[in-house]
C-alpha cells in the first residue's frame, strides 16, 4: 500500500502541476457553462472520487454526461447516459493539444459546448487553444497529488461534520487549485474588493458576500511548499494573533491566512489530529473574534 499521506515536493512535479491546473479548468469550465448558478460558485467545482477527479453529473440537452480524471489508468474518461464512452489519454502532451482532444470527444458524443478559453485566477494567462508551453505530467506525481486530496477530503468531510450552520461541501476548485471547506456566519460582510486575475470582480464579490471562515488544501506555487490553510472574511480584529494548533501553524503575512504545511501533517503521529487541530482552532479563532453564535451553529446530533 502507498504511504496515504504521500510526499509532494513542490520543486519535484511544478510543471506538472501547471499542466494539471489547466487542464482542470478546461474540464471545469465545461461543468460552468452546462450547469444553472448556484451560490458562491458551487455549481463549478470538480470532486475527489476513489480513482481521481470528477465533475459530477452534467446536462446536455436530453442527456448527463460526465468527465472523469482518472489518475490510475490516467485517462479522462467522459461518458454519457446514452452509454457512450470516450477516452483522452493524460500524458505529456501540451495544453493546446489537450484541449483539441477534449472538444474533439465531446462533438464525437453529440455534445456542443463553447467555453472562455482564457484560464482563470491566473496572470499573464495562455488561452488554452495557444498555449503550447505548458505540457509536462509526471503520472507518478499527479496521483500523489490525487492521494494528498483523497486523505484532506476524508478530514475536511469529518471537520465539515461538527457545524450546523450553511457549510459548502468540501470540494476542488480548479481556479485556484485547492481543495477547500467553507463556514458561514450568516451574515452579511462588507463587499468585496475584487481584483483576483482573469477573474471577473462580480464573482468574487458574491462568493464573500456572507462572513466564512474557509479552510483547505493549496499544493503551494507561489508559496514554495505544499500547505493547509485558514482563513477569515472579513478578517477580524486579532485573528492573526490568535492561539491556533498544531505548533508548526502560523500566520503568513503576505497571504493574510494561517498555514499548515503539509510535511508537518505527513510527519505527525497522528496526521488527522494535526489537520483536525489546525481546522478547529482557526475556526474558533474566527468565529470567537467575530463574535460568530458559535453556540447555535455546532452541530450536536448523533455526537
Amino acid at each position: 500500500m502507498p504511504n496515504v499521506w504521500p510526499q509532494l515536493p513542490l520543486d519535484d512535479w511544478q510543471d506538472t502541476y501547471a499542466t494539471l491546473h489547466l487542464w482542470t479548468q478546461i474540464v471545469g469550465k465545461i461543468r460552468l457553462v452546462q450547469t444553472p448558478w448556484i451560490n458562491h460558485s458551487w455549481h463549478v467545482p470538480l470532486y475527489l472520487t476513489a480513482r481521481g477527479l470528477t465533475t459530477s453529473t452534467i446536462p446536455s440537452a436530453d442527456q448527463i454526461f460526465q468527465i472523469d480524471f482518472d489518475f490510475f489508468d490516467h485517462q479522462l474518461r467522459i461518458a454519457t447516459s446514452e452509454g457512450s464512452v470516450k477516452m483522452v489519454e493524460l500524458r505529456p502532451r501540451s495544453v493546446a493539444d489537450f484541449y483539441q482532444a477534449v472538444m474533439a470527444a465531446l462533438a464525437e458524443l453529440n455534445i456542443a459546448v463553447r467555453i472562455h478559453t482564457t484560464p482563470n485566477e491566473i496572470p499573464d494567462a495562455i488561452p488554452f487553444e495557444q498555449d503550447e508551453t505548458h505540457g509536462a505530467y509526471d503520472a507518478d506525481a499527479a496521483q500523489r497529488f490525487w492521494r494528498v486530496l483523497l486523505q484532506s477530503d476524508r478530514v475536511f468531510r469529518e471537520f465539515r461534520s461538527h457545524f450546523a450552520g450553511k457549510v459548502s461541501p468540501v470540494h476542488f476548485f480548479w481556479g485556484s487549485f485547492d481543495l477547500a471547506v467553507t463556514r458561514f456566519s450568516g451574515r452579511p460582510a462588507p463587499e468585496h474588493g475584487g481584483g483576483v486575475p482573469n477573474l471577473p470582480d462580480d464573482v468574487a464579490k458574491e462568493a464573500y458576500c456572507q462572513e466564512v471562515s474557509s479552510a483547505g488544501f493549496w499544493p503551494g506555487m507561489g508559496l514554495g511548499y505544499p500547505a493547509f490553510y485558514s482563513y477569515a472574511y472579513p478578517v477580524p480584529e486579532g485573528f492573526k494573533d490568535a492561539p491556533v494548533q498544531p505548533e508548526a501553524a502560523f500566520f503568513h503575512e503576505g497571504l493574510g491566512e494561517f498555514v499548515l504545511p503539509y510535511d508537518a501533517v505527513r510527519e505527525a503521529a497522528d496526521p488527522d489530529q494535526a489537520l483536525l487541530q489546525f481546522l478547529h482552532s482557526t475556526y474558533e479563532a474566527a468565529a470567537n473574534l467575530a463574535n460568530w453564535d458559535a453556540a447555535a451553529l455546532q452541530q450536536t446530533w448523533f455526537k
